[in-house]
């Protein structure tokens, strides 16, 4: 599962280079989540009825029901702000300040799960940021590009960004805890979960009165997307109920190599010396995280 989550988180973003048109995307992002969220809690509902059909005449309190609501509310929030903080960077800022969120998610999983980190994790942990910081700014390169990444924000997106990682941060960890502090099969915890998520990410869309119609600009390459995104949805679900966030840090970090490999043969980007920078930082910290006791 591992090995999958890795391989779908690196081809997300070779896969909606995929669906642009004219170098644009032509489908509203909001659409996609809502389907992504859709997807999750209808896996959810038929791996329930296949491994816990017995729990369906279970009577479930709302205590806990509720607090998934919360975990849905913090991912949609951060979902949304994705979208606006780039207003107030270019992308290539984005990529590369986004990759704080290591340093933030395993501020409030050692604060808030009180899983103390000793000094040689949280350098494997400070080598996943300069891992991620080090592929952002130009790990890959057009072959017929010769300018060099210039960096772009404005104060507000860097208040936004600050927002986006404490907000990322925490929607894990709260999650992770959730998952851990109650005794209920993780299928049913995802169905109370993906609920109130499609409720929330489906008010969303409506409040962004979006242009065009729902399936506008959808095509083969998009439904690969939803189901992807849905099953690693799911796969970090187990991460975060039978591992940790960290684990699911170390996933995301490592995709780097899948998303390094498809770009590479789909679109003849080429490998730069900071690829091979970030792969030594990645291979070195988990080293230091797994292999040192």
């Amino acid at each position: 599962m591992l090995l999958l989550s890795v391989a779908i988180y690196g081809s997300h973003a070779p896969l909606l280079t995929l669906c642009k048109v004219d170098g644009t995307i032509p489908f509203s992002s909001a659409s996609v989540v809502v389907l992504v969220e859709l997807t999750k809690l209808l896996l959810s509902l038929l791996f329930l009825l296949a491994c816990n059909r017995d729990l369906l005449r279970v009577a479930v309190s709302w205590r806990h029901v509720v607090p998934f609501a919360l975990s849905a509310l913090l991912y949609a929030a951060n979902n949304n702000l994705v979208v606006h903080m780039q207003l107030f960077m270019d992308p290539s800022t984005y990529q590369v300040l986004s990759n704080l969120k290591i340093v933030s998610t395993a501020l409030l999983y050692s604060l808030f799960l009180r899983q103390r980190l000793g000094a040689r994790r949280w350098l494997a942990l400070l080598l996943l940021l300069a891992a991620g910081v080090s592929y952002s700014c130009g790990g890959l390169q057009d072959p017929g590009s010769t300018s060099e990444m210039q960096l772009h924000v404005t104060l507000l997106g860097l208040v936004l960004l600050a927002v986006y990682c404490l907000i990322s941060g925490l929607s894990a960890v709260y999650t992770e805890a959730i998952l851990k502090s109650q005794a209920l099969p993780l299928s049913l915890q995802n169905l109370f979960l993906y609920f109130f998520g499609v409720l929330l990410n489906l008010m969303g869309y409506l409040w962004s009165s979006a242009e065009g119609g729902f399936w506008e600009g959808f095509s083969s390459w998009v439904l690969v997307i939803v189901l992807s995104q849905a099953l690693n949805g799911l796969i970090m679900s187990v991460v975060m109920k039978h591992s940790s966030n960290i684990t699911r840090l170390f996933v995301i970090s490592c995709s780097i190599l899948v998303n390094a490999l498809l770009s590479v043969t789909l679109f003849n980007l080429q490998l730069t010396l900071l690829f091979f920078v970030a792969v030594s930082c990645i291979g070195l910290a988990v080293h230091l995280y797994y292999g040192v006791t």
